[in-house]
């Protein structure tokens, strides 16, 4: 059962992580659902989190290479790369929104593991972050592109990133959410959530996977979280290319009306006992 229940979470990873919906959430509620009633931990959900950003390299590799290609050429008088090029300028912000959830992940560790994995709080954060991004996506003006980005802003859409350590948030529906609301375009509040989520979620994933050795990662062990890890890779692949191009016309009025009802639904099973807080 455990490589069932490892698969059946992997499969969730990949479906949740890059939707505005929170991953972190659907793996510590569906956790609660299967034959072994226990939350997966952090650190499964951390590790598992790598194959859904391997899927975001391979799916903006060109981006991805032209971007830190730029970069490091622009230190380089010779090279003619101005640090205004729209390029150097998204590596410096990528750079610069992944400090707020570096410092916060680590001094905030141990609430990370233990308050944070409420029920409770998953269903408020589920409901009070869905109408946010819905009243972004609604009142956001949408005319700014990704090469528009300033550094304040993101710094800005860092400090929101930051927010998703709780389960519930969703990394994807913060930043998403924070670029909205400063009239970025969805495609491009999509696009620099995915570029920015890189080096926090691999980080992450790799610090739990090497701080994991000698004590297997939570409640399954190395060969079942691979299992999950691989699937949400495959599963997270698919998804980015749905969301892309659903951003191109579609709204996130769907995923605001999944949150509420969800958290809705999470605080009726907790207050009926069908689920624990922890």
């Amino acid at each position: 059962m455990g490589f069932i229940e490892a698969a059946i979470l992997g499969l969730i990873q990949g479906l949740t992580e890059f939707l505005p919906i929170s991953s972190s959430a659907h793996l510590r509620i569906v956790g609660e659902l299967l034959p072994s009633a226990t939350d997966p931990g952090a650190t499964f959900t951390a590790i598992t989190q790598i194959g859904t950003e391997l899927a975001v390299i391979i799916y903006f590799w060109r981006d991805i290479v032209r971007i830190i290609g730029k970069w490091f050429r622009h230190f380089f008088p010779q090279s003619g790369i101005s640090r205004k090029d729209p390029d150097v300028r998204i590596g410096w912000l990528v750079i610069l929104g992944t400090i707020p959830i570096v410092i916060v992940g680590y001094v905030a560790q141990e609430q990370i593991r233990s308050i944070f994995r409420s029920l409770w709080l998953v269903a408020i954060v589920l409901i009070v972050f869905g109408i946010l991004l819905g009243l972004a996506d609604w009142l956001g003006r949408r005319v700014r592109r990704i090469e528009d980005m300033t550094m304040p802003h993101g710094l800005l859409i860092g400090i929101a990133q930051m927010l998703a350590l709780i389960p519930g948030v969703s990394r994807s529906g913060a930043t998403t959410s924070a670029a909205l609301a400063l009239g970025y375009t969805r495609p491009a509040a999509a696009r620099f959530a995915f570029l920015l989520a890189i080096p926090a979620v691999l980080g992450s994933g790799l610090y739990e996977l090497v701080h994991s050795f000698g004590e297997p990662p939570g409640y399954y062990g190395y060969a079942e979280t691979a299992v999950a890890t691989i699937i949400a890779f495959f599963v997270g692949y698919a998804v980015i290319a749905f969301l892309m191009r659903y951003l191109e016309r579609g709204s996130f009025l769907p995923f605001v009306i999944y949150r509420i009802a969800l958290g809705v639904l999470i605080m009726v099973l907790l207050a009926l006992g069908v689920f624990s807080a922890y």
